[in-house]
């Protein structure tokens, strides 16, 4: 009986030694990355550096606070960044599978309880000296003490690695979460960005209604200056009031605009809705000439939600092993020890000890197919994680692209927006030229300033989806997330 303890400690160290992790292990799927993105070889890409002497080939390798250089848009990012719920709900998640991670490996390992008793029981003297004098002079004894302790250990082998690839499991949804952290950071960062740009361009909208306004009312006082004189008809006046009140019509509805898209800013920032304090009155919005987009190869470890979609998969497969690790015999330990004596002193002097430990092997025989199909469940399940990272990765590739043809057709289109804009200018002024002469009616005057105003707001757009392609193709190259 002595060599039990020695025996069964030694079997257990060579089952530990021995023991091997079932299931396959992980290898990253074939994911036929293209050469170069479509839209790549267009005029406002470029495949070297952002700066001259840099070794950074890509524009998501940049930090958002060198790509978005307006002071006032920075301020809002790290205020979104602290205070956005989205951010604070994936950083917890963050906490929460680094605890369920503990959790999981300690299965790993054995468990130890231990425990502890002592009785005493006191008797009252009248009692005693009864019991004494009818008991034919016997000793009996008014205190009775009585106490003991015991340690049980319970310890289920991971010889077939069931536990040890729960863990692996566990450990890749630590890791998904943390990419879906940054994914989330990525995405305010965005949020951020599109909804300043946008409130930008609102503005400016306005400022070109206000200021349109202003042109369009004394163009009014002067034509019913005309009318007054007999140098113009009353047809013209109603003309002129027309388009007055057709720009004053404006205003209000770009005002509602310019609050509703502040409350929507204060919402990314963690605040009530509220206004959002601007900066100067022309954003600081450098455009790059060239932008680098690098090889495709470089986003399957750049962009956060691939990097999540790759984590989860070796989680699946990782739950494969778990699976099939319940096919094979369960060999589990468990010993208990301790002491027990009616002496205090009787507990430590060793004379009282006891102990003993067992071993179970079990293994299922029937159980109508469910372990079997489970193998099968988390094999199909892997399977879909696998077409999944593939379309993610797909997506992303398609996203990068349709940033980048954006990019080039919108630069395109804003530098003819600017040649249309200044066009309608020339175009408006000649016709109040000709009009002061005498040469055309006002009907002429009416059309090329209708143009014109409406020209400058088209521009204003213009402007702001070229913005808005950068932001797209710097979060598309999984830019964003780095601080």
């Amino acid at each position: 009986m002595r060599l039990t303890g020695p025996i069964l400690y030694l079997l257990a160290s060579m089952l530990c030694m021995a023991a091997c992790a079932v299931g396959p292990h992980y290898s990253r799927p074939a994911t036929n990355a293209p050469p170069a993105y479509r839209g790549a070889d267009n005029s406002a890409v470029s495949s070297t550096p952002s700066h001259p002497g840099s070794s950074t080939v890509s524009l998501g390798d940049e930090k958002w606070a060198e790509v978005f250089r307006d002071a006032t848009l920075q301020e809002l990012i790290r205020e979104a960044l602290a205070n956005n719920y989205d951010v604070q709900i994936a950083a917890q998640r963050v906490l929460e599978q680094q605890d369920q991670v503990g959790i999981t490996r300690a299965q790993e390992f054995p468990t130890v309880s231990g425990g502890g008793s002592y009785t005493a029981i006191g008797l009252p003297s009248g009692l005693v000296n009864s019991l004494n004098s009818g008991s034919s002079g016997s000793n009996v004894a008014s205190r009775y003490y009585s106490g003991g302790f015991t340690l049980s250990a319970a310890w289920n082998l991971d010889f077939w690695g069931q536990y040890r690839r729960q863990t692996e499991a566990a450990r890749a949804q630590l890791l998904a979460t943390e990419w879906g952290r940054r994914l989330a950071i990525s995405t305010v960062v965005e949020n951020v960005a599109t909804a300043y740009l946008q409130l930008r361009t609102l503005d400016a909208e306005l400022e070109i209604t206000k200021r349109t306004v202003d042109a369009r009312e004394q163009s009014l006082q002067l034509t019913r200056t005309l009318e007054e004189g007999g140098a113009t008809s009353l047809a013209d006046v109603r003309q002129a009031e027309e388009s007055l009140y057709e720009a004053e019509a404006a205003i209000p509805d770009f005002e509602r605009q310019i609050q509703q898209q502040e409350n929507s800013i204060s919402i990314l920032l963690g605040r009530n809705p509220g206004p959002v304090t601007r900066g100067s009155a022309e954003m600081q919005w450098t455009q790059p000439e060239e932008v680098p987009a690098g090889i495709p190869s470089q986003l399957l470890e750049r962009r956060p939600d691939i990097q999540q979609a790759e984590a989860e998969l070796i989680a699946a497969n990782a739950n494969v092993g778990v699976a099939k690790a319940q096919l094979f015999p369960q060999l589990s330990l468990s010993g208990t020890g301790g002491t027990s004596s009616d002496q205090l002193k009787g507990l430590v002097d060793g004379k009282n000890l006891y102990w003993y430990a067992t071993g179970n092997l079990t293994q299922i025989i029937f159980d109508g197919g469910r372990l079997r199909n489970n193998v099968k469940l988390t094999e199909a399940q892997k399977q879909e994680h696998v077409l999944a990272y593939q379309r993610t990765i797909k997506k992303a590739f398609e996203s990068v692209s349709d940033a980048l043809i954006g990019l080039d057709k919108y630069r395109q289109y804003r530098e003819k927006a600017e040649q249309l804009t200044e066009a309608a200018k020339g175009a408006s002024q000649l016709a109040k030229i000709r009009y002061d002469g005498g040469s055309t009616s006002y009907l002429e005057v009416l059309t090329t300033n209708t143009f014109y105003f409406t020209a400058q707001l088209m521009l204003a757009t213009a402007q702001e989806n070229e913005a808005i392609s950068i932001v797209q193709l710097y979060s598309s190259l999984g830019g964003g997330w780095q601080q």
